[in-house]
């Protein structure tokens, strides 16, 4: 499904595109930068904040796009300070924003790291097995603006935290694409907000500072490295023999490993950098040492640093998270191989902060309140 909006948002505009949308109403260049300076610099969240335009062209900008296309419906504070945003798009949709808070000595945690996770599709038409984001199949894709309006988001609720919003800079740290969808069957869409993020009269928001996340599309993985932006990579593992990925990862099926690895090998040449194997530890799934040993192979052949994700508990589904004696010895067999390994420490539990699972909770609710109304 398409989704063709009345309007179009605002943050899907470049300064060029900007700036020929008023060359066709004769307002002067220099107003695109102003324009966008506002957006990007001071956050302003509507044509009338923009006080140094005229009268007219803030009009103007108000009746030919879209200042709102995402709406915060839902803000969830986890013990451990990971927030998780509920955003309306106009069309009804609801997608998911996370901001992620790493802990540093001196600084009190609503002043740390934070790194944000964004969504780039409504549902997710890929099926992994323990995923929340696609228990209600896929919807549509996110757009240019959709995406960037996420960011933005966060930018205004964050920026009372951030010295760098003073100079008109993201207030955040890291972006990492790993949020519902699958980044890649939304390639163009996600390719043009990162770019956009990424000039200098918006947020000059570093490409090595982005991390996009994929389950496998193999096509896409060889077309992100030969983009000039960059992007740091991220490969959702979550199974080191196509035996346990064909079981929890459908995807696996079109691009096994024969594939998947090969690719990943030439972006890590091609950039230089090491690549991140996100792998979700399912009891008695992918949890074995057999696992682990097959991972440490493939993370030493790659030169990849592995992220160990214990896993969210999902209503609905039957996959449990591993005890901590179990995560602990998957993680010190990797060790012993002279693999580069983190343990991801939970974040969010309390909210339920994985992929999908607000905003599946909100939509069953609102149906159910619907049926009941009628």
């Amino acid at each position: 499904m398409k989704f063709l909006p009345e309007k179009p948002p605002i943050f899907a505009e470049t300064l060029d595109s900007l700036a020929a949308r008023l060359e066709e109403i004769n307002a002067p260049a220099f107003r695109a930068r102003q324009i966008m300076d506002w957006l990007y610099k001071k956050r302003a969240a509507t044509p009338e904040e923009m006080s140094n335009l005229p009268a007219n062209l803030r009009a103007w900008l108000g009746e030919n796009f879209d200042f709102a296309s995402n709406t915060l419906l839902q803000r969830k504070a986890a013990s451990d300070v990971t927030h998780k945003l509920l955003q309306r798009l106009r069309d009804g949709s609801l997608i998911e924003t996370v901001i992620i808070r790493a802990p540093q000595e001196g600084v009190g945690l609503e002043h740390s790291r934070k790194t944000i996770c964004i969504s780039t599709q409504v549902g997710c038409a890929y099926g992994c097995r323990f995923c929340a984001s696609g228990l209600e199949g896929w919807k549509r894709n996110l757009s240019t603006g959709e995406i960037v309006a996420q960011l933005m988001a966060v930018c205004r609720m964050e920026d009372a935290h951030s010295e760098r919003a003073k100079e008109g800079l993201a207030s955040f740290d890291n972006i990492v694409v790993m949020g519902m969808g699958e980044p890649m069957a939304n390639y163009d869409n996600l390719l043009a907000a990162l770019k956009l993020i990424n000039a200098p009269w918006s947020l000059g928001f570093g490409a090595r500072r982005i991390t996009v996340s994929t389950s496998g599309v193999v096509p896409k993985i060889i077309q992100l490295a030969d983009e000039p932006l960059g992007i740091r990579l991220a490969v959702s593992l979550h199974g080191a023999t196509n035996e346990v990925r064909n079981q929890i990862m459908p995807v696996n099926r079109k691009f096994p490993l024969e594939m998947l690895l090969p690719a990943c090998r030439a972006f890590s040449e091609k950039h230089g950098r090491m690549l991140t194997l996100e792998f979700i530890l399912i009891e008695e799934i992918n949890d074995s040492l057999d696992q682990a040993q097959a991972l440490a192979r493939i993370a030493r052949d790659l030169h990849a640093h592995v992220n160990l994700i214990p896993y969210n508990t999902v209503e609905g589904l039957p996959w449990k998270r591993p005890s901590l004696m179990r995560q602990q010895r998957f993680t010190q067999e990797l060790k012993q191989r002279g693999i580069s390994v983190t343990l991801r420490r939970e974040k969010g539990h309390d909210i339920d902060a994985a992929c999908g699972q607000l905003r599946l909770q909100t939509e069953r609710a609102e149906k159910n309140a619907s049926c009941a109304g009628n």
